[in-house]
């Protein structure tokens, strides 16, 4: 009686782990978030020269006492942009900003100025869907004012969402925040 008891749960035992199968569906990716230590902003006047404008550098990435560098922006200028991703904590640094462009329809820099700065953005760049990515932008100033300038990448956020084209970051565009950094910006 023991054997018939040990012979049946063996069986049992037997077909339960021989119909449990490798599963056959493909994995699933996971996008790992990228570091990002190093964010520069790139301006450049009409006519002028490209210059590093405002740059936030945290190596040690706890966001304690990173390096920040701003310029003072000349009031009532037009001026072209660009933003540089970077991992610095990779040897040469790695340029996040081309998985940026190449993951377009996921991303989406949004510039978020104070009310006391008298600032205003628009995207110069767009994804295969016709969004903005935000990478390539113009910065307009006009009277001389000061506050802050927040950027931030958005990772998978909706582009769709209401104001979002526009550049306007609401609780409904959504998704993660690759970075986020707020510069001191004065305009004279």
């Amino acid at each position: 009686m023991k054997t018939i008891k040990l012979l049946s749960l063996s069986l049992i035992a037997l077909v339960t782990f021989s119909a449990c199968s490798d599963d056959d569906e493909t994995p699933q990716l996971i996008n790992e978030e990228e570091v990002i230590t190093t964010l520069n902003v790139y301006l450049t006047t009409s006519g002028g020269t490209e210059e590093l404008a405002f740059s936030y550098r945290d190596l040690d990435g706890d966001g304690v006492n990173p390096e920040i560098k701003t310029s003072t922006l000349s009031a009532n200028t037009i001026y072209s942009g660009r933003v540089e991703f970077l991992n610095e904590l990779e040897s040469p640094a790695e340029d996040i900003t081309e998985e940026v462009r190449e993951e377009a329809e996921e991303h989406q820099v949004f510039y978020v100025p104070s009310s006391a700065l008298n600032v205003t953005t628009q995207y110069q760049d767009l994804d295969a869907n016709g969004n903005p990515i935000g990478v390539d932008f113009s910065l307009e100033t006009n009277a001389s004012s000061s506050g802050n300038m927040t950027i931030f990448l958005i990772h998978e956020g909706d582009k769709s969402a209401e104001g979002a084209s526009e550049g306007i970051l609401s609780d409904s565009v959504g998704g993660e925040t690759d970075i986020q950094v707020t510069f001191n910006v004065t305009v004279e």
